[in-house]
Order: structure tokens, then C-alpha cells, then sequence
């Protein structure tokens, strides 16, 4: 294990390929047989099942209620809404025959060109035409709405440079999609649902974030307005980790999706939808992770608490369980995970070095001369900082750590963002900025035009225009005509 730390690139040296290395050697995922597809394993996968609780539980405090729709969709559905299907043509995997047959050469097997579909079925790449398509079946009238659904899924976007957690041809999300009578309540909707993303980077991923709206040329496809929260990762680059769409009547319309209000009269149901995916796991590990490894925040760590024993003989290793058995205990009735690893096929430092790789919060460990002064070794991850105390009440000091610990990589995160966040006038410097990972707030004209020749000149986007700027006058970084709000740029993932 000590080799294969020292085998970490650093960040310093080459970040992309700190990630890459970490994703891989903290056993989150890896690359799959299938091109541009990842293989999540149980580490991963644990990390992402404690953001689906957490979040599943907001979105039913809010009211929403999951369902689950089918994973193929006509393509005739996709052709309805013109700005949606222009938005993901290039990015859709097709069935075009639902059987195969064995080759008349005997070397395998191949498509039966007699199965060939009467109409070709696309992959979602995300749900908004089968579901409003379903939708038109559920509403008649007022009282049917709202429509307050969450879908925890798959989807398939055909990527051709793809990166683990950030950019795969599949990956898992959820997205909600809803209903409403009126405008002002699909409205008020995605402005809600952004603010529960918000709380979730914030509060349970120690990330913060900007919350704004996206120009037209990066709105979702087919959305009037497209809400995001943007976040910083070490590098200075930005991640988009969530959005919230709202989508007018353009689907109630491209589906035929009417309900009578309450004056009799017929009308278009109000649309939003928004998501949130795996690569939320590529910004948990950039944001906040080292050179040693993970850092993760306690509230979405698989284990909060290990504990590693080191003996010298079995009679000691049980003297030891017996007492850590109590510990555990205390621990779980907290609700603290644990995990008392007293393997003998590692030795304690191989351990140490693994859950210092894999991030777990606090690390305990219990020696001989710990168990005669009925003492315990605390290590917290984020700090690496070590301490001696006795095992009374020693869960409630781990509560208070975490806690504490939880606070901290979120106030590391966020002084790092505010101290790499700067308005800047003049386009040299703009660029020059850019290039040592800043987040920009600059002033825009306006125009896809202007935005589409910065993007060019410096692979820079507008990322949002942030909710709480305030209007100033000014002129725009590149043209120098008249703006009235400084909106954010960066580089991106």
C-alpha cells in the first residue's frame, strides 16, 4: 500500500491525472468493457447511495413522490419538441432490431435483419418526451395537478472523450419532472428545487456554491430558463453540480398535454424538471481531496469510524475486541458507522494507509499499552492531525469531531473559491486570470456572438449570471459595449 500511494501523482504535478489515479487506486471505479462506460464498484457505489438518501428524503419533504418510466423511447416522442431533440441528437444510441441470430459461418452471432423495428427506439438521454407523453393520460384537469415525480435512473449520452464520474456515455442520476396549473407554480418549483440542491452541496457535500441562471446558448434543451449551482474544484475550475429547468408549456403543447381550470377553460400544463448525477462523486473527490487521498465529508462517507487493532499475540487481539466491541457499540447507537478491521492478513500500517487512501473520517486505533490505560489513538482525516484519549466517552468526542470536520472541509472549500473569485475589467488580464484558475466576474454584452468568441479565444463559459449580483453599469470584457450585470466566467469540466 505504501507503494501504491507514492505511485499518487500529486496534484501539483498533473491534477487530471491525481484524479484519475485516486478514482482508481480508492477503488471508486474503473473502465469498462464497454467504451466510454465506467463500472461503479461498492465504494463508489456506497458513497453514491448516502447522496441518494439524503436527497430522496428532501425531495418528499418537499412533496415529490418517485416513479419509474421506461428506458427506451419512440423516436417519433423525441421529434415533437424541436429544440429538445436539436439539443441531444448527437448524443443518442439508437436500437434499430430486437433480435439476434447465430451466423450461417458459425462464428457468432449477428443482427436478424428480419427483426428490424417499424420504428427506432432511443436510449434516454434523459426523460422529459416519455414522461410528458404519459403525462397526457394522467391530467384532465386542475385538480390532477401538480404532478410532483422523481425518477432515480440511468441514462445514455454518447460521449467521445470521456473521464470517470464526470463525463461517461452512461451514468445514474435522478430527474425530477412535474406539472402545474400555472406559471408562477412551475416557477416557484424550479427556484425550490435548486434551493434543495444548494442545501444538499452545501450542507451534506461541504461544496459551495453560486446559484444563478444560464444564458440562452447553455440552457437545457427546450427550457425557457435553466437554474444551476455552480462549484469550484481545486484547480479553479468549475463543475456544474446541479440543475433545475424550467420548461414553460413546451411540452404540454409538443404533447397535447391540457387540463380545464378552474374557469372551464382549457389550458397547457406548466413543466419543469431537474437532476443531479454521479458526477457529483467526481466534485465530492476534487473539491476536497490530497495527496494522501480521499478527504470525504463525514455526513457522506460508507464508514465514519474505523478502528485498528495492534497486538502481539491473539490473547491480546481478543482482550482488544472484547473492548472495542463496547466502543463500536456506543458508536452505532449514535448512529456513527464503523468498522472494526482486525484482519490478519494486513498489518496496521498497510491499514492505516488504506482508509487514509479511501478517506474514512476518523480512524481510531487500540494497542497493547492502550488497553492498560484504557486509552485509544484518534487520527481525523482532513487534518491528519493525532491525538491520545481515554476510551470513556470517547463517542461523544468522535461525534463532536465529525461534526467539527464536516465544518472544516467545507470552510477549506469555500475560502479557496472566495480567494480565487475576482471582477476583472480588461480582457488581457481576463485571460491572463484564467489561466491561473480564477472564477471571473466580468461584464457581457449580451450577445451569443461575444459569448461564443470568448468561449473560442480562451475555453472560458459564462457559467451563470448569479443570482445575487446586483445590477452595475459597465462595458463588456470584449466588445466594451454597454452591460448591465457582471455574470461569472471559467473553465470547466
Amino acid at each position: 500500500m505504501a507503494k501504491e500511494l507514492k505511485e499518487l501523482t500529486s496534484r501539483k504535478e498533473n491534477y487530471s491525472q491525481w484524479y484519475q489515479d485516486l478514482v482508481i487506486k480508492a477503488d471508486l471505479a474503473e473502465n469498462s468493457a464497454v467504451r466510454g462506460c465506467m463500472v461503479i464498484k461498492p465504494y463508489g457505489y456506497a458513497i453514491w447511495e448516502k447522496m441518494q438518501r439524503a436527497l430522496d428524503d428532501m425531495f418528499k419533504e418537499t412533496g415529490h413522490v418517485n416513479a419509474y418510466f421506461p428506458l427506451l423511447i419512440p423516436k417519433s416522442f423525441l421529434s415533437k419538441e424541436a429544440a429538445h431533440v436539436e439539443g441531444f441528437a448527437k448524443e443518442c444510441a439508437v436500437v434499430t432490431h430486437y433480435r439476434l441470430k447465430n451466423s450461417t459461418d458459425g462464428a457468432g452471432v449477428i443482427v436478424d435483419p428480419a427483426a428490424k423495428l417499424e420504428e427506432e427506439l432511443i436510449i434516454r438521454p434523459t426523460s422529459e418526451t416519455i414522461i410528458w407523453n404519459t403525462y397526457r393520460n394522467w391530467i384532465q384537469s386542475y385538480r390532477d395537478l401538480p404532478i410532483l415525480v422523481n425518477q432515480w435512473a440511468n441514462v445514455m449520452r454518447w460521449e467521445m472523450r470521456t473521464r470517470l464520474f464526470l463525463r461517461t456515455a452512461e451514468f445514474l442520476w435522478q430527474e425530477g419532472h412535474t406539472a402545474h396549473a400555472t406559471r408562477s407554480e412551475a416557477e416557484e418549483e424550479t427556484r425550490r428545487m435548486l434551493g434543495v440542491y444548494t442545501r444538499f452541496a452545501e450542507d451534506f457535500m461541504a461544496l459551495p456554491v453560486i446559484q444563478g441562471v444560464k444564458t440562452e446558448s447553455e440552457r437545457f434543451a427546450g427550457a425557457i430558463d435553466t437554474y444551476c449551482i455552480e462549484a469550484m474544484m481545486q484547480d479553479g475550475k468549475a463543475l456544474q453540480a446541479g440543475t433545475s429547468h424550467f420548461l414553460g408549456q413546451n411540452f404540454g403543447r409538443a404533447f397535447d398535454v391540457t387540463f380545464i381550470d378552474k374557469e372551464g377553460k382549457s389550458e397547457y400544463a406548466w413543466a419543469t424538471s431537474w437532476g443531479v448525477s454521479t458526477r457529483l462523486i467526481g466534485a465530492l473527490i476534487m473539491a476536497h481531496s490530497d495527496d494522501n487521498g480521499l478527504v470525504l465529508p463525514p455526513k457522506l462517507a460508507p464508514i465514519q469510524v474505523v478502528i485498528v487493532p495492534i497486538y502481539k499475540s491473539m490473547e491480546q487481539l481478543k482482550q482488544i475486541s472484547e473492548k472495542v466491541d463496547a466502543i463500536a457499540a456506543r458508536f452505532k447507537s449514535l448512529g456513527i458507522t464503523v468498522k472494526y478491521d482486525d484482519a490478519d492478513n494486513r498489518k496496521p500500517g498497510w491499514k492505516f494507509a488504506e482508509y487514509e487512501l479511501k478517506g474514512v473520517p476518523v480512524r481510531l486505533a487500540m494497542g497493547g499499552r492502550d488497553l492498560e490505560n484504557n486509552t485509544v489513538e484518534i487520527m481525523r482525516r482532513d487534518t491528519l492531525e493525532k491525538e491520545t484519549l481515554s476510551c470513556d466517552g470517547i463517542e461523544e468526542h468522535v461525534r463532536g469531531l465529525l461534526e467539527d470536520m464536516q465544518r472544516n472541509i467545507y470552510k477549506k472549500a469555500y475560502d479557496l473559491r472566495q480567494s480565487r473569485i475576482i471582477s476583472v475589467n480588461d480582457y488581457e488580464e481576463f485571460k491572463s486570470k484564467l489561466e491561473e484558475g480564477f472564477f471571473i466576474m466580468s461584464h457581457w454584452d449580451g450577445t451569443a456572438e461575444t459569448e461564443d468568441r470568448i468561449k473560442t479565444e480562451t475555453k472560458a463559459t459564462i457559467r451563470c449570471i448569479p443570482l445575487d449580483s446586483e445590477a452595475e453599469e459597465g462595458r463588456c470584457i470584449l466588445t466594451g459595449k454597454p452591460s448591465s450585470r457582471r455574470v461569472l466566467f471559467a473553465k470547466a469540466y
